[in-house]
């Protein structure tokens, strides 16, 4: 079974219509680039076919995960501000021992934000995250070994 993707409208709009782009005008261009390279000749030597080819390959793995995504997601709305930590949270966390807050968006990594990174709710942070309020010092396994965090703010 696949994972539920949970979105923002506008992700999935956004996802939706690069899906619709690739799936035509992508595959369009790619045709053509595919079949200019043939008429070079010997398609052993061949760079621009074998680029092609590449770029073609990369494309119609998109495509595939973008039909994943957009078959398996969940509208969630868009949450701002609260006192919990919940999917669609722009959280601002500090590590033990650090002054220093860092800001995550709680979501699918296809969110993203310019000025934010995302945490996959899934994500050991993530899971520790959610449900926690402002104030909140959380714990989770880390490959380096248990990390603390504090809930600074919820936007």
């Amino acid at each position: 079974m696949a994972q539920i993707q949970q979105l923002s409208q506008a992700a999935y709009d956004r996802l939706k219509d690069e899906h619709t782009h690739l799936t035509t005008a992508g595959r369009i261009d790619i045709a053509r680039k595919i079949e200019t390279a043939r008429e070079l000749g010997d398609l052993s030597e061949n760079g621009d076919y074998h680029a092609a080819k590449e770029e073609q390959g990369k494309m119609e793995g998109r495509i595939a995960h973008l039909s994943s995504i957009l078959e398996n997601a969940k509208i969630v709305e868009e949450v701002s501000g609260g006192d919990t930590v919940q999917a669609g949270s722009t959280v601002s966390i500090c590590y033990a021992g650090d002054d220093d807050p860092e800001r995550y968006l709680i979501g699918s990594i296809e969110e993203r934000l310019e000025d934010v990174d995302v945490i996959s709710p899934t994500s050991p942070l993530g899971e520790a995250l959610v449900g926690a309020n402002i104030g909140d010092t959380v714990t989770y396994e880390a490959p380096g070994g248990t990390l603390e965090v504090k809930v600074i703010s919820i936007d």
